[in-house]
This record gives structure tokens, C-alpha cells and sequence, in this order.
């Protein structure tokens, strides 16, 4: 029994694979907030700083539950729009999430220039604004298509805990990851855009 459960875990979480092209043509959207008002949750004060969507290929899903921000964001997504939605790019790079970083490699030469893979895909901690929101997070798998609306944030806690969403999409490296509050989540399929 042990077996078989194991076996449907495998194939329901499996990655979903698709053909060569371009997936989620559209760059991510940002806006100022009209009324930049903090609010609380689960003991932490947050500050907007930008509205926020984005339409992305999951490149890596990666589950948090002991790090000092688990509570508040219990999962990153990698994602990747434009050419880093494109099977013949990805296939062509080695992808893994630790530590809340995103790692990209490739082998020779990369498959389009670096400056294209930064600034067509970043990792996002993901912070859910409801449990509903919440458990559609977590049902995510390598390879699907997603929607996110939401916030771009600045948090800071206790203890010191200070936590600053990038801003932009060409920065790499520390700091360089967003921070949204995830009000509203969508599973796309191929073809399908904002309406």
C-alpha cells in the first residue's frame, strides 16, 4: 500500500514537460500603491511598495518550514517569462532552489546571454494572504503555468527580522529576490493570458 501511495505522490507532483517555444510572452507587471497603508500580520508590520503581477512557468518549487520567514512565506517559486519559458533554453540549464536562493548552470556556453536568464526570471518568496491562497501555493509543480497578483513588500519583525522585496528584475544575487504578498493565484494553461 506503501508503494502505491508513494507511486500516485510520484506522478500527481511529477514535473509538467512541454514542447520548444515561448510559453508566457508578457513581463511582469509594477505599480505604484495609491495609498501605501502598513498592515499586520502574524506579528510582523507590512509596508507596500509596489503592486505587483506576473504570469511565469514554474521552473522550481521549494518548501520552507524551519527557517526564521517559514511562517510567513512556506514556499519560493523560481519562475521564468519570455525566452525562460522556452524548453529549448531550459533544457540547456541545470535549475535548483536552497536556502531560499535560485541556481541556474549550463554547461560551455549558456543558452541565451546572462543578462537575458536574469532579467526573464527571478525567485520569489511567496507570502499568502489566505489560506486558500495558501493552499494553491503549495499545489504547484515544475512546469505549470501561474498567474500571481499582489504586493511587493517590506516586512520587518521581531527580533530584528527585516525582510525588502527587489524592485526591479535586472538585479542578481542577495537582495535581489521579490517579496510579495500573494492575494490572488491562477493556473494557466498554454495560450492563455490576462484576460
Amino acid at each position: 500500500a506503501l508503494s502505491i501511495l508513494l507511486g500516485v505522490w510520484a506522478w500527481t507532483h511529477r514535473p509538467l514537460a512541454h514542447p520548444p517555444g515561448i510559453l508566457v510572452p508578457t513581463e511582469p507587471e509594477q505599480t505604484p500603491v495609491e495609498n501605501p497603508t502598513p498592515w499586520l500580520h502574524r506579528g510582523h508590520r507590512f509596508f507596500p511598495l509596489a503592486r505587483f503581477q506576473v504570469q511565469a512557468r514554474i521552473l522550481g518549487v521549494e518548501r520552507y518550514r524551519f527557517d526564521p520567514a517559514a511562517h510567513l512565506s512556506p514556499v519560493d517559486y523560481a519562475l521564468g517569462w519570455g525566452p525562460m519559458s522556452d524548453s529549448a533554453v531550459l533544457d540547456r540549464l541545470d535549475i535548483d532552489q536552497s536556502g531560499r536562493w535560485y541556481h541556474y548552470r549550463w554547461r560551455n556556453e549558456p543558452p541565451i546571454p546572462l543578462e537575458e536568464i536574469i532579467r526573464h526570471s527571478a525567485n520569489m518568496h511567496l507570502i499568502p494572504a489566505n489560506h486558500w491562497v495558501e493552499r494553491q501555493l503549495l499545489k504547484a509543480r515544475k512546469g505549470q503555468l501561474v498567474a500571481l497578483r499582489g504586493m511587493l513588500v517590506r516586512i520587518e519583525g521581531p527580533n530584528g527580522f527585516h525582510w525588502v522585496s527587489s524592485t526591479t528584475r535586472t538585479d542578481s544575487g542577495d537582495g535581489s529576490c521579490e517579496v510579495i504578498w500573494v492575494e490572488e493565484v491562477r493556473w494557466l494553461s498554454v495560450g492563455q493570458g490576462t484576460p
